[in-house]
């Protein structure tokens, strides 16, 4: 009866269950975005090392905003940190050093063009890093090699691309052994990397490598260090004591100061990652409850006019022997149903925007709880609004209900 009810009105019952057909798509359109750039992230985390540490001169992570003025003069880490930690904590198994231009103002970087021909790449992650990059960073290489620490040593003018760089500047060709210009160095491409499954914010496929010794001799003013340290299985905690313990000694930290650089790791800058999206999903979820109200009244207007159209009905049927509970699970039920209806739709919606995104390459994982959840909630408003209708329809007086035109 429910369904039959919906039918002859369809055009009604559809725009009654609009707003919560609108909500439960946005809830779970955003849940699923949510989770796939979650597990997306994670997922890069873990590839870019589950046992390495990020030690920066603050702590990485996504609070470059909030940065006090402390933070933002203290002195840079410098090689000579990562090698006393390599030489000196026996957890640790290797360490990189990854040279970038001085932080200033707004977190801005220079633009560093590297050309090729009539090619050029302006969106590029120009570094410079030691020899050891390549093995704590896990990366492989499609074709060609990563600088040695001879080479490094020497200052030579090599690079070693990222996959989407290649592309890039060398469509249609092999970029080895072929010089490329950045700020008109002259380097030679001595190997290309694979391209990146899940690539970590900063670390995309656009990545321009030169040895460490050869970015300080081009550019002796960039002096922000950032050290990766890659420690043996299992030891990443122990690690990460003995690194702070060395570096506040090494940097004259006081004992009663707090650190005056940052240590992170894929663990934590995923906890850190995911409190960021818990806020954005409760703030979704507010405004989604609002859509559902006004859907909610909608449906508890059209039920209160659905009792008024059909008073004589009900008349009828409380003179044949119908119960109150009878008429008020008949009305709770038809309310039920058209959120019900509402939110099947909103579901089918959702997975079509999920199939769409996937298709445009944006991570979306739809959760099977988000569709059951979608569905119990459009359902709960259309019983919680449709209570009072209900009652009003079983309290008519059978006599006055008959009588009525």
């Amino acid at each position: 009866m429910a369904l039959e009810t919906i039918r002859n009105h369809k055009v009604r019952s559809f725009l009654t269950v609009l707003g919560v057909v609108i909500g439960v798509t946005v809830a779970i359109v955003v849940a699923s975005m949510l989770l796939g750039v979650e597990d997306n992230f994670q997922a890069s985390m873990n590839e870019f090392g589950v046992d390495n540490l990020f030690i920066f001169k603050f702590d990485p992570g996504f609070h470059f905003a909030r940065l006090s003025p402390e933070e933002r003069s203290r002195k840079s880490l410098t090689y000579e940190d990562a090698m006393a930690m390599k030489e000196q904590i026996p957890a640790v198994k290797d360490v990189a050093v990854e040279v970038l231009p001085h932080i200033g103002e707004g977190f801005r970087m220079p633009i560093r063009t590297a050309r090729y021909k009539n090619h050029e790449l302006s969106d590029n992650i120009f570094r410079g890093v030691t020899a050891s990059f390549s093995d704590v960073e896990s990366s492989h290489m499609k074709e060609g090699r990563f600088f040695t620490d001879e080479e490094d040593m020497h200052r030579l003018d090599v690079v070693t691309l990222g996959y989407d760089a290649e592309q890039t500047l060398f469509p249609g060709e092999t970029a080895l052994g072929k010089q490329l210009l950045v700020d008109g160095n002259p380097y030679t491409v001595i190997g290309v990397f694979e391209k990146k499954k899940n690539p970590a914010p900063g670390r995309g496929d656009n990545e321009v490598f030169i040895p460490y010794r050869t970015y300080r001799k081009h550019y002796p003013q960039d002096d922000e260090i950032v050290i990766l340290v890659m420690a043996y299985p299992g030891m990443k905690s122990v690690a990460e004591d003995h690194v702070r313990g060395l570096l506040r000694i090494r940097r004259r930290v006081p004992f009663e100061k707090p650190d005056n650089f940052g240590i992170s790791s894929a663990e934590q800058l995923g906890n850190q990652f995911r409190q960021i999206l818990s806020g954005v999903f409760t703030l979704v979820v507010g405004v989604v409850s609002i859509g559902l109200l006004v859907g909610g009244v909608g449906v508890m207007n059209i039920m209160l006019m659905s009792v008024t159209e059909r008073t004589r009905e009900i008349g009828v049927r409380k003179a044949i022997g119908a119960r109150k509970r009878d008429i008020s699970f008949q009305f709770l039920t038809e309310a039920m149903t058209l959120t019900g209806v509402g939110g099947v739709i909103g579901v089918l919606l959702s997975l079509a925007i999920s199939f769409f995104l996937h298709l445009i390459n944006f991570p979306s994982s739809v959760p099977v709880w988000a569709v059951v959840l979608g569905v119990a909630v459009a359902s709960s408003v259309g019983l919680f609004f449709g209570i009072y209708p209900a009652m009003k329809a079983a309290r008519l007086d059978p006599v006055d209900a008959l009588r009525y035109e």
